[in-house]
């Protein structure tokens, strides 16, 4: 799979509007009251055939969220390790594992495209292998935390670990 996911993101642009498809960009699809059935990426890679369901099924609008990787998340994630209950050379690994991270600092690492039909959201969402691996690490620094450091999502409102 590619590191940065920008191309894609444009690709998925550029196929929707020549399909006359409108582009709704917006942030992660969060809202815990909607039944969600996710698309199964591993089997069928290919946006353009989850973007073709749409189209039969009538759907005129698609919503597109793209994830850019920031510094600040990687130092929102120190910021926790520091806080953490991770013993000195599992530390040492995880902080050497964050500044590696950094080479990926304003990649997409992330995209996720969906449409809601009825009472259910549709998604599609391509996560990089190293972002799911910094989702990993982030799981477990807050596996670490006590009880109170670890109700605050990482990066500010647009992190998901889903």
């Amino acid at each position: 799979m590619k590191s940065n996911l920008a191309s894609l993101r444009s690709e998925i642009e550029e196929y929707l509007r020549s399909h006359d498809v409108a582009i709704f960009h917006s942030a992660h699809h969060m809202d815990p009251h909607f039944s969600a059935a996710y698309w199964d990426v591993a089997g069928h890679p290919d946006f353009r055939t989850f973007l073709a369901t749409a189209e039969a099924a009538g759907v005129q609008l698609v919503a597109l969220f793209a994830h850019e990787f920031r510094d600040e998340t990687i130092d929102d994630a120190a910021e926790l390790l520091e806080e953490s209950d991770l013993g000195r050379d599992d530390r040492r690994a995880v902080e050497q594992r964050l500044r590696e991270f950094g080479t990926y600092t304003g990649f997409v690492c992330e995209i996720e495209v969906s449409f809601d039909l009825g009472s259910r959201a549709y998604i599609f969402d391509l996560r990089t292998d190293w972002y799911d691996e910094f989702s990993e690490i982030l799981d477990r620094i807050e596996g670490d935390l006590g009880e109170e450091e670890n109700d605050q999502p990482l990066g500010g409102p647009y992190f998901s670990k889903n």
